[in-house]
């Protein structure tokens, strides 16, 4: 039996494996005619797209997008700490005036003691003066009820003065009337155009009102 010849003693060209390959591959991959598309041959051209370095590389995958941080909550306040504005309005609250004082009190402790004083600087040596509560002496304005009042007097007795507190608050309505050796016949009112009564303005009026009478040392 006559042995079989292989293709290249025969004098034939056996076909590549790439040649029997090629038709089918270049067929499944090759782009339409009827428009563009890309294909998935890798060419020896085309770079990784695994490289990350795009200046380099147009084809580089992006890295995902970093997620935003977030911030952290502010950490609370201990508990019992005060804000800073609730620590402001916490400081030590301002000591109420004199002026807030119970009428009686206020009179007593501070008036008196703060006209005397004024009075004295004017150089007047022999001011009496006291606080009681009874009727209007002016002639005319007797009435059964009674208010609070300084009773003042000068010159042994000669100059009288009388300044009243009918609502017995200094804030409130008050009167004054002087008179020399008899009993006032006039009432007029005592500070009336002020907004606030302090304990100077209360001594200040008074001592002006005694000064337009002539009645202290510098006339």
């Amino acid at each position: 039996m006559a042995e079989e010849k292989n293709h290249n003693e025969a004098g034939e060209v056996a076909p590549s494996t790439v040649d029997k390959q090629a038709p089918s591959v270049a067929e499944e991959h090759a782009p339409s005619t009827d428009s563009p598309e890309a294909t998935d041959l890798p060419t020896a051209n085309a770079p990784d797209p695994k490289a990350v370095n795009p200046e380099d590389n147009p084809n580089a995958a992006k890295p995902a997008a970093a997620s935003p941080k977030r911030e952290k909550p502010a950490a609370k306040a201990a508990d019992g700490e005060k804000p800073a504005a609730a620590a402001k309005a916490a400081k030590k609250e301002k000591a109420p005036s004199v002026e807030d004082k119970p009428f009686v009190e206020f009179i007593q402790q501070d008036y008196l003691p703060a006209l005397q004083k004024a009075i004295a600087q004017q150089g007047v040596q022999d001011l009496q003066v006291s606080f009681a509560k009874q009727k209007v002496p002016v002639r005319g304005f007797e009435s059964a009820e009674e208010c609070w009042q300084i009773v003042g007097s000068l010159q042994s007795g000669q100059l009288n003065f009388n300044l009243y507190f009918p609502e017995e608050d200094i804030q409130g309505k008050k009167g004054f009337s002087c008179y020399e050796g008899k009993k006032p016949s006039t009432l007029e009112s005592f500070l009336i155009d002020e907004r606030k009564i302090t304990l100077d303005l209360l001594v200040y009026g008074l001592v002006q009102r005694l000064n337009g009478q002539k009645w202290l040392g510098i006339n």
